[in-house]
C-alpha cells in the first residue's frame, strides 16, 4: 500500500484527491500520513515516512498557491501525475439537528469564501468561524459531541465522522475545481504516454525575452495551460517563470525544448506525465 502524505487531515479534500488518483491509477486505495504543512511533506517523503505526496497547487475559485511551486524547485521532486477534484462544499453537524438549530460554523477561511453567500442568503444567524482544517473541525464536532455548531467540509468527512450532512454543495460557484499535483517516484510513465510538462526557468532580464520563449513554444504547437512568475530570491528584478504545457507529439515537445535551452539562463523540467484533462 502506498503511503501518501497529504497537507491537513483525514477526511479533506486532499484525501479525496488520492483516494481518486490511487484507486483508478493502480487499483487500490493508499494509506493517508497526515501533515501539518505543505513543506512537511517533502519533509515526510525524505524521511521515508511517506513513499509519495498529493499536493493542491490551483482552484478555480481562489487561484494558485504560489508556494506550492517553489516547494517542488526547493526539493527537486518530480510530478508524476496530477488530479482535478471537483469541490463540493457541505454543511454537516451531529444527528438529530436541522439548520434552524445551528449558530455556529467553523471550517477554513478558504471554504468560508467559498461557501459566505449561502450563509448571507439562508441562514443569516449563523456565526461563522475560522479553524485550522475544514476536516479536523469535523472531527472535533464528531469528538466533543457538539450540539448548535456546524462544519463546512467534504462529504468523505461526515462520512468518516458520523455527522449528518444538513445541505450539500453550498459553495457559491458550482464550477470549483482543485488541480492536485501527485509526486511518486514509483510511478513510471511511459514516454508515448506522456502529454503534458512542468517546468520553471530564468531568462535574461532584457526585453522581449520571454516573448521569444512563447513565440517558440507556438511555433512547435505546445498549448501553455498555465504561467506564473516568482521572484528569484537574492537577484534583482529577476524571476522564475513556472509553466505547464500540453501536446500531442513527444518528439515535437523535445524539438521545442532544444530550441529554447539556448535562450535560457536556467531551466529544470519539473515533471512529464499524463493529463488528467
Amino acid at each position: 500500500m502506498t503511503r501518501v502524505a497529504i497537507q491537513g487531515f483525514r477526511g479533506c479534500f486532499h484525501e479525496q484527491a488520492a483516494r481518486e488518483f490511487y484507486s483508478a491509477q493502480i487499483g487500490e486505495m493508499p494509506e493517508i500520513v497526515e501533515c501539518a504543512t505543505f513543506d512537511d511533506l517533502f519533509k515526510a517523503m525524505n524521511a521515508g515516512r511517506a513513499d509519495a505526496a498529493i499536493m493542491a497547487v490551483e482552484n478555480t475559485s481562489s487561484g494558485g498557491l504560489l508556494q506550492n511551486l517553489e516547494l517542488i524547485r526547493k526539493y527537486h521532486k518530480q510530478i508524476k501525475g496530477e488530479a482535478y477534484l471537483h469541490i463540493h462544499q457541505n454543511l454537516m453537524a451531529l444527528p438529530g439537528q436541522t439548520i434552524q438549530d445551528i449558530k455556529e460554523v467553523r471550517t477554513h477561511y478558504m471554504a468560508i469564501n467559498q461557501t459566505r453567500r449561502f450563509f448571507e442568503d439562508n441562514c443569516p444567524w449563523i456565526h461563522l468561524v475560522e479553524s485550522e482544517d475544514t476536516a479536523k473541525t469535523a472531527t472535533d464536532i464528531a469528538r466533543g459531541g457538539l450540539m448548535g455548531v456546524g462544519a463546512v467540509a467534504s462529504a468523505l468527512a461526515a462520512e468518516q465522522n458520523g455527522l449528518v450532512i444538513l445541505q450539500p454543495s453550498i459553495e457559491t460557484y458550482k464550477e470549483n475545481f482543485t488541480r492536485f499535483l501527485v509526486l511518486d517516484d514509483a510511478i513510471e510513465v511511459p514516454k508515448d504516454k506522456v502529454n503534458k510538462s512542468s517546468m520553471c526557468f530564468t531568462l535574461a532580464h532584457k526585453p522581449g525575452a520571454l516573448a521569444q520563449i512563447l513565440t517558440i513554444l507556438s511555433f512547435y504547437e505546445m498549448n501553455l495551460t498555465r504561467i506564473q512568475s516568482l521572484p528569484f530570491p537574492g537577484k534583482k528584478w529577476q524571476y522564475f517563470f513556472y509553466i505547464d504545457i500540453c501536446f500531442d507529439n513527444y518528439e515535437r515537445y523535445q524539438q521545442a525544448l532544444s530550441a529554447i535551452r539556448p535562450l535560457l539562463e536556467d531551466i529544470e523540467i519539473q515533471g512529464e506525465y499524463v493529463s488528467a484533462r
